[in-house]
């Protein structure tokens, strides 16, 4: 018998991958160069999170996807004409900063207030997602304060698989020290999973799915709210990229035990 889950997704936008990234000092916190004009997707990570939501929604009838995403509503509108063609979802959205910089505990505070905001939150069918990391703030550790403000004490980092088991109960391949993976098993909902790669592959543009979900989209736009997330207080010297250092010295007729000998003294310094 399936269950109907509330699969909330927590996900924000980053510069695509594709551009040069180069820091500056802003008149209020650090930037990226020209970051307004830099072309955004949705974080890589919080991808295979909503993937792997989409499949398990689809495979338990009645269960729906909830996109929670944190960053400038200009910027997220222009995402979201490519990502709502992937799968079906219903946005909400807050209007704020997407900057790497921003301090993880605002960031997940802002997000769990929004997550609270759904009408109709069912917390025995809840299930929220997100990457494991990220690819701008790579905190690591945001989705773990969503769940403790929440009241979530199911989590579950690093994961690459999850399977509902016939008594409703669920199956989470994690990933652990050494290369290696743990099964875990817990009764059901709530639950908070903080995805790695996950084992699906991005999902086709469907021209259908992009325009019903884009019925819900404009409209969560238009009422977004703001979220005046920032550094945490913190104050920051200076941004910049790191300095390459490149040291040549040409030996010859060197043994090869003095030069593994040297590597390692320059390893070790």
């Amino acid at each position: 018998m399936s269950t109907a889950y509330q699969i909330v997704v927590c996900g924000s936008i980053v510069p695509d991958p594709l551009q040069t990234l180069e820091p500056v000092s802003g008149p209020a916190d650090p930037a990226l160069k020209n970051e307004a004009m830099l072309p955004s997707v949705l974080d890589p990570w919080a991808g295979h999170a909503l993937f792997e939501a989409a499949n398990l929604a689809k495979n338990n009838p009645g269960s729906k996807v909830y996109l929670v995403s944190l960053a400038p509503k200009a910027k997220l509108q222009q995402v979201m004409m490519t990502l709502a063609q992937k799968v079906p979802f219903e946005l909400v959205a807050l209007d704020g900063s997407a900057s790497g910089f921003t301090d993880a505990f605002e960031t997940a505070g802002a997000l769990a207030d929004a997550i609270l905001g759904i009408p109709g939150l069912d917390k025995s069918k809840l299930l929220v997602f997100g990457g494991w990391e990220s690819a701008s703030r790579c905190a690591g550790v945001t989705m773990q304060v969503i769940g403790e403000k929440l009241g979530i004490v199911d989590q579950f980092q690093g994961v690459d698989e999850l399977k509902v088991n016939a008594d409703g109960s669920l199956e989470i391949l994690e990933r652990i020290d050494g290369g290696k993976h743990q099964i875990s098993t817990c009764s059901g909902a709530p639950a908070l999973l903080g995805w790695a790669t996950g084992n699906l592959p991005e999902p086709k543009n469907n021209p259908q799915v992009g325009m019903a979900n884009m019925r819900v989209v404009m409209p969560a736009l238009q009422k977004a709210k703001p979220a005046p997330v920032g550094a945490g207080g913190i104050a920051f010297a200076s941004v910049a990229l790191p300095k390459q250092l490149r040291e040549t010295r040409i030996v010859k007729d060197a043994a090869p035990e003095e030069i593994a000998r040297e590597i390692v003294e320059w390893i070790s310094k």
